[in-house]
């Protein structure tokens, strides 16, 4: 028995579509179009239950997180929060002290104030880290921070911190329970603003920065409800001496002139002190700056 082969005509060979006729031009616009509003479903699906960037705007987290800074923020470890409503998806752990988190803050003009108390005004995100947790008493004293009545360990390292505008600020150790972290401090007495003891009310947490000096936090507008907590930083993703938003990086003069920190690339955010802020051999090193420091601390 002979067997026939089906060549492809003149007439099919430029056909989309085997077994029938072209597909219309209305189709095939139909079809990228379709393509692409999945992908950016796919994306948005992404920012809004996984993870979502965010760019370091100020020194206020110095040493930890520097200026020009990027990083993911962990979205489903706190529980990912529904668009458009308080609800939140089942957490993997509760915030801990330590964690280094997003959150919304409400902004009046250059005036910070809590979220939730405030839905009328524009929205900002801020990024501190946890150190009151709900019900725990704070309270900062002669320049040092009290919690539930007893006086958060720290140690002077040694080591000198030099920030983008020239001031020269003491690097300490902290520990905030089990995670040990760098804080930035003024040289001179007691130089940290005082706060009266403060009870963290249910559901709400207590944030400062680790530019303890130089940072506006919640010794300023007042404690974080979790459903304002985007989650955790976790990973940097890029860093570089450039401030402004995202569209910096459509500047190409950026990526010519701009300093680009790549040691600090895919670094995780986590507790611990990095060697050149630990205090060893201090005496004998130039004061650590932006440029030369690493990543140190967080989660």
């Amino acid at each position: 028995m002979s067997q026939s082969l089906d060549i492809a005509s003149p007439e099919t060979e430029g056909s989309d579509s085997v077994n029938g006729p072209p597909l219309s031009t209305g189709r095939k616009i139909w079809d990228q179009v379709s393509t692409l509003v999945i992908a950016v479903a796919i994306a948005l699906g992404i920012r809004s239950f996984v993870i979502e960037p965010f760019r370091i705007p100020s020194g206020s987290m110095l040493p930890t997180l520097l200026i020009g800074d990027h990083l993911f923020v962990n979205k489903f470890l706190y529980g990912a929060k529904i668009p458009f409503t308080d609800v939140r998806l089942p957490a993997v752990r509760a915030p801990r002290r330590g964690d280094v988190v997003v959150f919304l803050v409400a902004r009046d003009g250059d005036k910070i104030l809590p979220a939730d108390g405030h839905p009328d005004l524009p929205r900002d995100d801020f990024v501190k880290r946890i150190v009151g947790l709900p019900g725990d008493r704070v309270e900062v004293r002669a320049g040092r921070v009290y919690l539930n009545d007893e006086r958060i360990e720290s140690e002077v390292t040694g080591v000198v911190f030099a920030d983008s505008v020239g001031r020269r600020l003491r690097v300490k150790r902290e520990g905030l329970g089990a995670c040990d972290h760098a804080v930035l401090e003024s040289p001179g007495p007691a130089p940290m603003r005082d706060m009266a003891p403060l009870r963290v009310p249910p559901g709400r947490y207590f944030m400062m920065g680790d530019n303890r000096d130089h940072s506006r936090d919640s010794r300023d507008w007042g404690t974080v409800r979790f459903e304002e907590m985007k989650g955790p930083a976790f990973i940097l993703y890029w860093s570089w001496d450039v401030k402004g938003n995202f569209l910096q990086f459509l500047n190409p003069v950026n990526w010519w002139k701009a300093d680009k920190r790549w040691s600090r690339l895919f670094q995780p955010v986590k507790c611990g002190m990095a060697p050149e802020l630990s205090g060893s051999e201090a005496a004998a090193r130039p004061p650590v700056t932006p440029r030369s420091a690493t990543l140190l601390v967080a989660n």
